[in-house]
């Protein structure tokens, strides 16, 4: 995200759909995630397809263009690549799928996880939080629906969350700090 607000990288914050970016994804995993642990009693990862949908598929998507627009190649390719895992996710969410389309399928958007985790390295703690957990939980979450392990499903999704949190917080702190003029929430 863009968070450098002086030289040669410098945009006005009105061109940056960061923020929005950042807050779909944070949104989607989060709600995702906790629907994945079981935490919330008859409720399961199905009931956040709509959101996956729109926040999470059509939104992020949205945000991923705008950024490829301002020149943002990491956050366009991050949120449009994303924006359409959710999109396909939720398209599916309702679908019988066998263990072994659905473990393919959480395979290969663990490799883009990982391209973003890779990629994003050297962006800073929320960076390497978001798509650092988002990857592990995807792998995670691949085994486990392989191996038919729903404990290790679980894990995945409380990993989902907590990718989520982070996610939320980096576009709550870019929001806040951008509209009070200083750092009032801490980015690193």
């Amino acid at each position: 995200m863009s968070s450098d607000a002086t030289g040669a990288t410098a945009r006005p914050a009105s061109l940056d759909a960061g923020p929005l970016g950042y807050l779909a994804l944070g949104l989607t995993l989060l709600s995702y995630g906790l629907l994945q642990t079981g935490v919330l009693h008859g409720a399961g990862v199905a009931d956040a397809a709509g959101l996956a949908h729109v926040v999470g598929g059509v939104a992020l998507f949205i945000a991923g263009l705008w950024q490829f627009r301002c020149g943002d190649t990491f956050n366009g390719t991050a949120f449009a690549g994303l924006g359409a895992f959710w999109a396909v996710w939720a398209a599916g969410a309702g679908s019988a799928a066998g263990k072994n389309a659905t473990g393919l399928f959480l395979l290969v958007w663990a490799l883009l996880a990982i391209t973003l985790a890779a990629a994003g390295w050297q962006a800073g703690l929320f960076s390497r939080a978001v798509y650092g957990l988002l990857a592990l939980s995807l792998l995670l979450a691949m085994i486990g629906t392989f191996g038919s392990s729903h404990g290790l499903v679980k894990v995945a999704g409380w990993l989902a969350a907590v990718a989520g949190l982070a996610s939320w917080y980096w576009a709550t702190a870019t929001l806040t700090n951008s509209g009070w003029g200083r750092a009032a929430l801490p980015m690193k």
